[in-house]
């Protein structure tokens, strides 16, 4: 679809080049698929056999998209969202990831917009009752919300399915809209994929306070996905266990040093701790949010707002407590030449993390700092809700 809502009538087709390059086709697939949602366009997402599925995300739904889904000669247009999402909305659950409501023939789109977005939901107290569908989700309706929320987005699609095509109806379908085909099972491998791909790319000496012989590391993903940062401290000696701390990256905590997180106060205090042990190693990792991204993070903020704790606002969003990936630490760790850490954190999940991923954690050492008025309900939440050790 193009900005008008209307589909093109020709398609190049995605073009698998010869030789060395730098991706595999399939995370080539789903990076190109998350630029398309992102967009607003819609992808293919080919699910078990014969099944596949024509999605947009839910957040960027226009009358115009759904008037064409509905054309399209499949089922009428339903909208997936998580379980979570499912959840807040009263809808029974169904032991699935993903629940599927029906949203008739004549959708609104502003309506599934709502649906999918909470900031409004007490503002609309009295919805529903909602209808789910009676059919559990197909493995190409799942992968679609799957997709939007590695697209940053709400994890919430409209999606019309089709069961009774095949591979290369699905193909020639891709080919005569303009659009792009990703397999199911290439969504869920993607972030593994991206974080097996990572490769060092640069690096510079950035003397700051307290270590004038600091170095940045940058790594990149083999999608030329967003990149993460190692920040090396000093000397540390690379055979031995050496002092590290993983930081996920904060706009708003580690930049504008918002006094409603602590993230600002442990990044910097992290750099005077491994400096003053000699060395270490404070990896900066693109998961802002815990992995939702920063818009995301902002309508958790509103939802904050409005009395839910941390926790509860990605829930209403949609999402799990917490969504972040630790395979790429892992990687940028033995890229280092690093497989024994002793762990800078307050959070038992980190440290299960790495050593899930072959990190050696000899030791958690806390890092822990006074509560303030003003993010002290958010460290309790992480206390109470996540095992966060303070």
């Amino acid at each position: 679809m193009d900005a008008r809502g209307e589909i093109p009538e020709r398609r190049s087709g995605e073009t698998r080049m010869s030789g060395s390059v730098s991706t595999r086709p399939a995370t080539r697939s789903v990076d190109r698929a998350i630029s398309d949602i992102r967009r607003g366009l819609p992808a293919i997402v080919t699910g078990v056999g014969a099944e596949f599925a024509v999605a947009f995300a839910a957040e960027q739904t226009t009358g115009e998209a759904l008037a064409w889904l509905a054309n399209l000669g499949g089922g009428y247009p339903t909208l997936a969202i998580t379980a979570e999402r499912a959840a807040v909305l009263r809808i029974p659950p169904t032991g699935a990831d993903v629940a599927i409501l029906k949203i008739g023939d004549d959708p609104d789109p502003a309506i599934i917009r709502n649906l999918s977005d909470p900031t409004a939901d007490l503002a609309n107290p009295l919805r529903g009752p909602f209808q789910a569908a009676d059919t559990p989700p197909s493995a190409s309706v799942a992968a679609s919300v799957e997709l939007c929320k590695l697209a940053k987005l709400l994890p919430a699609a409209v999606t019309a399915s089709f069961t009774d095509g095949n591979r290369s109806r699905a193909e020639a379908f891709s080919v005569a809209n303009d659009l792009l085909l990703v397999a199911a099972e290439s969504i869920a491998r993607f972030q593994e994929n991206a974080a097996e791909t990572l490769v060092r790319v640069t690096s510079a000496r950035v003397p700051l306070p307290g270590s004038g012989t600091a170095e940045v590391v940058a790594f990149r993903p083999g999608d030329g996905g967003t990149e993460h940062l190692a920040v090396v401290v000093g000397e540390p000696g690379r055979g031995s266990v050496v002092p590290t701390r993983l930081h996920s990256e904060c706009f708003t905590g580690d930049l504008l040093e918002s006094l409603r997180c602590d993230c600002g106060t442990q990044l910097r205090a992290a750099m005077d701790a491994l400096a003053k042990e000699g060395g270490g190693v404070l990896l900066y990792l693109a998961q802002e949010g815990r992995g939702i991204g920063l818009i995301n993070k902002l309508r958790a903020y509103r939802l904050q707002d409005q009395g839910f704790d941390t926790y509860d606002a990605n829930a209403r969003l949609g999402f799990a407590f917490d969504e972040r990936f630790f395979e790429s630490a892992a990687r940028m760790l033995k890229l280092l030449g690093i497989s024994r850490v002793r762990l800078l954190t307050n959070n038992p999940g980190k440290v299960e993390g790495l050593r899930h991923c072959g990190i050696d954690v000899v030791e958690r050492v806390p890092h822990a700092f006074p509560a303030t008025a003003h993010n002290a309900h958010y460290l309790d939440a992480k206390a109470r809700r996540a095992g966060h050790v303070f």
